[in-house]
């Protein structure tokens, strides 16, 4: 299989602005921000001392948890516009900034495909859904969502953005359970999805203390998942970071528990665009399907 670059160039709010000397520059809305980013192993366009951040983030020990540096006040939360959805980002204690600009290739995959779909609200499942950016897109383009997170806190700021988005009364269920267990669950009580995206992490525990790690969680997920596609079931889409995992292995994984399933299967990696230079930023690989 030749590995298919999703590009995530369909931005007007945001743009990668330098990467390199494994730091990256970016633009969320009108602030700016420097964050570690191992993969820029190359040099910046312009040397990182003299980038000019809002705000800078400092790791510990190479830990993702860590501390922003401000040179300007910059607000709690803000307006972040994707197309017609409108979104919020924020500055977390885990250098991440409330949204993943790299996911639009997959709102914009899963859009296109429900935007054209006959079915009449078609339900897709979120699975470790954070920030909700997925969850608004897809029910912006018409679809019953169920969103899942283990982390309560984090469905909280996705419902803070479902009200800004003007989806206050989209149908959205936001649940909050560890993923494996909810879709073991919905599997035995016969429920059935059209479209699925699951952003699995490293490791992690759920609302219960379920602990969860890739290497072992990741088989028996996909084939729950799998088990949960409607008979006319339409995508699934599947992204991993941060992980000595080839996408070789993901897509070989998911076409193993997609089964005699039709359709056809893509994996490879998802990458930012530099902007001024067209400079590639790897930041995840990904499979998926569709019907």
């Amino acid at each position: 299989m030749k590995p298919a670059i999703l590009k995530a160039d369909d931005w007007e709010d945001y743009a990668l602005l330098d990467c390199g000397d494994q730091m990256k520059l970016e633009r969320f809305g009108p602030w700016s921000f420097a964050r570690p980013e191992p993969q820029a192993l190359w040099a910046p366009s312009t040397p990182v001392e003299r980038w000019r951040a809002d705000a800078t983030f400092s790791g510990r020990d190479g830990e993702e948890m860590g501390r922003w540096s401000f040179n300007r006040t910059v607000p709690p939360s803000w307006p972040i516009r994707w197309g017609e959805t409108r979104l919020l980002a924020r500055c977390t204690p885990f250098r991440h900034m409330g949204l993943f600009p790299e996911q639009s290739v997959h709102w914009r995959w899963a859009r296109t495909i429900l935007n054209k779909t006959r079915i009449k609200e078609p339900e897709v499942l979120n699975l470790f859904g954070y920030t909700g950016a997925a969850s608004l897109v897809c029910a912006q383009a018409g679809a019953k969502v169920t969103h899942v997170d283990a982390s309560k806190k984090a469905i909280g700021f996705a419902r803070e953005s479902q009200g800004h988005a003007g989806l206050a009364d989209a149908p959205i269920r936001w649940i909050c359970d560890d993923a494996l267990t909810f879709v073991e669950r919905e599997v035995r009580r016969g429920r059935r999805y059209h479209g699925i995206i699951l952003d699995p992490p490293k490791h992690g525990r759920g609302p219960d203390g379920q602990l969860w790690t890739l290497e072992t969680g990741l088989k028996p997920l996909l084939a729950a998942c799998t088990a949960l596609l409607a008979d006319d079931a339409l995508f699934l889409a599947a992204t991993v970071y941060a992980v000595r995992l080839s996408f070789l292995a993901l897509e070989r994984s998911l076409t193993e528990a997609l089964g005699e399933r039709g359709g056809a299967v893509e994996a490879g990696e998802m990458a930012l665009v530099e902007q001024g230079t067209e400079r590639l930023l790897p930041t995840a690989i990904f499979a998926r399907w569709r019907a």
